[in-house]
Formats: C-alpha cells, structure tokens, sequence
C-alpha cells in the first residue's frame, strides 16, 4: 500500500475537539486521571508505594500506546537515587538574637525550615538583606556584588526589578543564587515571600512543610556541596527583621511591588537556630517510552514530550481529607501524555523524529526526576532537540488563550505560537512573572542542559472570570486535598488541548530544522554545541 505522507493526514484531523461533549464517565482522558488521583494510589508521593504503583499504571498505558521501553535494561523504567530529609520541627529552635536577648520564632507558625538541602545542625549568624538576591553580572544587575557575606545568613524578598525579564530573574532566584551564595561564604539563607506573589497561604504551607525534602543522591546535581541553613519567614513576622536598621518589611513590599531596585544592608538581629533532620536512601523511576521516528536520518533526533507523575503524598488533614490526590497537579498532564501517544498509535502516525514520553518523578521535590533523566537521558543526549511539557494546564474553562511559558525564548516557542493560532486560540505573556512558574517545572531542566523548550498552560485574561477561576483554583485547591476528583472540570476543553498537542508535537517532529535557540536569548548560553543555537 502507498504510505499516506503525515502532512496529508494532519490536514484531515480536526482542528478542535469533537462536537459530542464527553462526560466523566466517557472522557478517556478523565479516566487515566480517575485512576492516578484516587484514594488508592495515596497522593503519588515520590519514592511511595502509591507512586511505585502510579508508575506501573504508566508503564502498562504506554505499552498499550505502541510505545517502546525507554528506560533501564529494556524496562519502561529509570531508576533515581535520591537523599531524602526529614526535618524534626518538634525538636527543631529558631530565634532572632539581639543585645544577647534570643526571641524565639514557633517553628512552623512563624518560621518553615527547608528539607531539600543539608541542614547544619546549630547555627549562629549575622543576618544581612541582600534584595531579591539575583546574580545576574551579565545583565547589569547583581545583588551579590561589594557584600560581606562570608559566615553570614542572607535575607532575600522574591521578585526582581523590571529592567529583567520573568525568565531571567526566574532562572536567577533557583539556578544562579545557591552557586552565587555557596561562592560567597554565607551559611544560610532565609527568604521572605511577598504576599501578592503567594500561591497558597500560609497555613497551608506550614501543613505542607511536616513532608520530607529531596534531592538527589549523586553530588554533582545537588544545590550545595555543604550544609546551608535554609528558612522561609511567614511574611506576617516580617517585620521584626527589619527593627533598627533604617528600613521597614512595608516599605521593601512597596519597592518590590513596583519592581523597583531594593536596598541592600546588614540588620540588626543575628539568627540562631538548632535544625534536628535524618536522612535516608530512596529509589523511584521516571516512565519512559519511545515512539521511534521514521525519517532515515532524523529518526535519530528526539523530541520530548513530558509531565511529572508525583505529587505530595499523604499529608496533614484539610477538611478531613489527607490524600493530596493531585488530579490537575499533575494527573491531568500525564494523561494527556497517555493520550497523545494512544492518539498517535490509533492513526499510524510516525513522525519524522523518534518522540520520547517522559512522565517524571521528583517534580514537587524540586524538578529531581526530569533534572535526573536530562542529566542522564535514556537516549543520546545531544540528540534530544526539543521538550514540550504540562504541568497543571489546568482546564477549567474554555480554551481561547494559552500561555506559552519560553515562547519569546526559542524557534519551538515560535513554532508553538503559529499551531495555536492556527487552530482558533491565542498566546498571551506570562500575568505574573513574579511567581517564577517559568523555572518551576521540569522544562527548565531540559533547559539547563541546552534543550530548547516550552510548557502550556490555559490562560485567563486579566480581569476575566476565567482569571479569577485560576486564583481560586490555586487559592483552595493547589497543593491541597481538594485538587481531587469532586472539582469542576472542562472535559470538552482538556481534549481541544490534545488535539492542539497531538499536532504541535507533530509539527515539531516532522519539521526539516531542529529548534534553535533565538540569538537574544538568556538561555542560549546552556546550549554548549552550536547546534541549538540561531546564529
């Protein structure tokens, strides 16, 4: 039989979702979500039984998609070695030292202790207010330059001035500042959150922070090479650091809020801490399959395709429920990587390029499993040319307008710009750059490894209602119990996604030229061949 060429078959398939309106007991898509987010695999907790389980469930639904094994030894599985760290907030002390005079701070009302790096076990220290704490010499801006900060904790307010851009100082605040700090000698850090900027509140992030902390085991890919005392400060106690220095917490809210340049001083408390923490060994595997490409030669290029598997596990009771089920964080995103491959296998499709489908472990513990398989990918690692990933796309309403996260950055932004608006929808610029969501999730670590890449998201504009459903989704539901099976869910909209999906990897895959990086972009400088590189 003739082989019917792939354009031909793109330009028969819909441009959106089919007219009947699925229901929850109809949607393909829903049902791989009903499965991930039930009671039953407890909350996917990396390294758990219950994520062990969701990772089997993944591995069968991608043999079923015609895939093949991508992972260890002939298994759709790679396994990750990971520390795990467990601080004890009960026998844990915090306390801002003045005049001699301690005042302690309620571990877990006033103050969280972070668990993904080594925790010194004592500590006693200057405090110093460094802004927003972003290394950026090469963009004119660098709140490190001229301090003193050897031996010191640093005190760091999220956000950055408007001469950055959201990725720049999104990249800056995560990859840049633990280098820059562990250059500079200090001891610690403790980072206060701008309010405006709050995913959640704070007693849900006090109940999230009784969970235990990651990374990974090998010591290349971790944060620090030695213990660095790490806090977060409940914005409500503020401004007790700032008493006797000139300056006030409200007075930095204001300046941050214009994305104005902060100052930079020493304050007047020192910080005294006692961190009791134990450590264990964990194994968890990201699922991995292949769909091999059918171009002679560009069969040998790979575009990834990926979403995160893991969520929070079993935690602290939010209205009487203590699964974190993560329906939309992230069940949704690796259903759709379930779909899209079933999708495929369905019509016959083999793209030009082999596609890899990468659903993740580690991703709430800080991108661990995506940092893991782009350090140490399953495939050539030069080979890889492109990651598309969904993290919590969330549809729940309409799709009219996706946001694009990395379109200004490279050619495949630009590519998925033009599927979009091909198919009815348009792009908008990220509404909240000082959330930093371009570096929080597993794109970036493709990223950091020179990979051009993009996350989708649907996106509400500013002052619709569409707008206000994504706050209170994150409000109520985002890192909480009720991110469950009961909410709300646009079925007809997460399958007009696919199908937008489906072809933009397609079109990725199929196309004569690999994405490149554009010549003004940041992030081309990851890029250590050339050859993701515009000229």
């Amino acid at each position: 039989m003739r082989p019917i060429h792939l354009a031909a078959v793109l330009a028969m398939l819909p441009l959106s979702a089919p007219s009947a309106q699925p229901t929850r007991d109809t949607s393909p898509w829903w049902a791989h979500i009903k499965v991930l987010a039930s009671d039953t695999y407890e909350g996917r907790l990396t390294g758990s039984p219950g994520y062990l389980k969701a990772a089997g469930y993944v591995a069968d639904q991608f043999k079923a998609a015609g895939l093949q094994p991508g992972g260890d030894a002939g298994s759709y599985l790679q396994q990750v070695k990971f520390e795990v760290e467990t601080v004890d907030a009960a026998h844990s002390t915090v306390a801002l030292v003045e005049h001699g005079e301690a005042r302690p701070l309620a571990v877990g009302p006033d103050v969280i202790l972070g668990a993904r790096d080594t925790q010194p076990a004592a500590i006693q220290a200057p405090l110093v207010f460094i802004g927003y704490g972003l290394h950026l010499p090469e963009a004119g801006y660098d709140d490190f330059a001229g301090q003193d900060l050897k031996g010191k904790v640093v005190v760091v307010l999220g956000g950055g001035p408007s001469t950055l851009s959201a990725a720049m100082k999104s990249h800056a605040s995560s990859y840049a500042f633990p280098r820059a700090l562990e250059a500079a000698g200090a001891v610690g850090v403790i980072r206060l959150q701008n309010p405006k900027a709050m995913d959640i509140p704070w007693p849900r992030l006090m109940a999230l922070s009784s969970q235990p902390g990651m990374r990974l085991a090998e010591p290349a890919l971790q944060n620090y090479h030695r213990p660095i005392f790490s806090a977060t400060l409940n914005p409500d106690k503020a401004e007790a650091l700032f008493a006797g220095s000139g300056h006030s917490f409200a007075e930095l809210l204001a300046l941050a809020d214009a994305h104005k340049a902060l100052p930079r001083f020493a304050l007047i408390p020192s910080i005294k801490a006692v961190v009791a923490s134990e450590t264990h060994a964990a194994v968890s595997p990201n699922v991995v399959g292949v769909l091999p490409g059918s171009d002679p030669k560009l069969k040998a290029q790979y575009v990834v395709v990926s979403a995160h598997l893991d969520h929070l596990g079993v935690g602290e009771p939010i209205k009487g429920d203590r699964v974190y089920h993560g329906a939309m964080d992230n069940a949704s995103g690796v259903a759709s990587l379930i779909e899209t491959a079933k999708a495929f296998y369905a019509k016959g499709l083999k793209p030009r390029r082999s596609l890899v489908f990468v659903a993740v472990c580690g991703e709430e513990k800080g991108l661990l499993g995506s940092l893991a398989f782009a350090e140490h990918p399953t495939v050539p690692k030069a080979a890889i040319v492109a990651d598309i990933n969904m993290d919590e796309f969330l549809p729940l309403f309409p799709l009219k307008h996706l946001l694009i996260l990395g379109e200004g950055e490279s050619t495949l932004g630009a590519e998925a710009h033009a599927a979009a608006v091909a198919q009815g929808y348009d792009t908008v610029p990220d509404p909240a750059p000082d959330r930093n969501i371009f570096v929080r999730s597993d794109q970036y670590s493709f990223i950091k490894t020179g990979v051009p890449s993009i996350a989708l998201k649907f996106q509400g504009l500013p002052g619709s209602p569409e707008e206000q459903i994504e706050k209170d989704w994150n409000t109520f539901r985002y890192h909480s119990p009720q991110d469950d099976l009961t909410q709300p869910v646009d079925l007809a909209a997460a399958d007009a996604f696919d199908a937008f999906l489906g072809k933009l990897v397609i079109q990725v895959a199929d196309a004569d030229a690999r994405p490149v990086w554009n010549r003004d972009s940041f992030f081309k400088r990851f890029d250590k061949t050339g050859a993701a590189s515009a000229p």
